[in-house]
């Protein structure tokens, strides 16, 4: 039996890792949202428009809020995901603080759903890294690097302070370790990668590019930032 569907969360993903996850499993790939805080899974999930996750408004009311001003935001604007359940009898919760950074869609859906649709997740507040005055988040980083045929799934992301200023170092695994030794192609593949980040991030970023299965793996949740400062 072929699997056909997947229904992928607990981490948020990019929609390159989608395409990665589909190319390999040869799976349609779904996002899902949810909080083990306020339900566990179920919270919210992407239709086959993939056109946002339609959050179950029956269950969950949600807001996007700006937290340092404390105002509500409006639709479309990215801020941090607010729930507050419906249903919950023993422990109802009023405006959960999810730190997750999304933004909210009203508008009905091309499959036929009216429910508010939210955003991929563009990261967390608490995962945020201010890099010299600019605001990063890992996910905009992976987007880019899963983008990259010549590039492995596997990364890291080290934060270091020298000479006072904080600098991003990327090590990512290559898919062939022969590419290690032909200095004219590798080169070529970080000058590729520095500029596709310096694009989207605004920041120079040293990229490494290693051995496959040369960063540890992670046991649980993934990590991918690690903060030497």
């Amino acid at each position: 039996m072929q699997l056909r569907l997947g229904l992928f969360g607990a981490e948020a993903s990019t929609a390159e890792m989608h395409k990665a996850l589909q190319d390999i499993l040869n799976v349609f790939p779904t996002e899902n949202y949810g909080l083990t805080e306020i339900s566990g899974p179920g919270v919210s999930g992407e239709c086959r428009e993939k056109a946002g996750m339609h959050i179950n408004e029956d269950m969950f009311y949600p807001e996007i809020f700006n937290i340092v001003e404390n105002k509500a935001l409006n639709e479309g604007e990215y801020g941090e995901l607010l729930l507050t359940t419906l249903l919950k009898e023993g422990m109802p919760i009023l405006r959960y603080r999810t730190k997750d950074i999304t933004s909210l869609n009203f508008e009905p859906c091309k499959c036929g759903r009216t429910l508010v649709r939210m955003n991929r997740i563009k990261g967390r507040t608490d995962d945020m890294l201010i890099i010299k005055g600019v605001n990063v988040f890992p996910s905009q980083i992976e987007s880019v690097l899963m983008g990259i045929d010549a590039l492995a799934k596997n990364y890291e992301i080290i934060v270091k302070r020298e000479n006072y200023m904080d600098n991003l170092e990327v090590l990512v695994e290559v898919t062939d370790e022969k590419l290690l030794s032909d200095y004219s192609k590798l080169e070529n593949l970080r000058a590729h990668i520095k500029t596709q980040l310096k694009a989207v991030v605004q920041l120079d970023i040293k990229v490494k590019l290693v051995e496959p299965f040369s960063i540890k793996r992670s046991e649980g949740k993934v990590k991918r930032v690690t903060d030497l400062r």
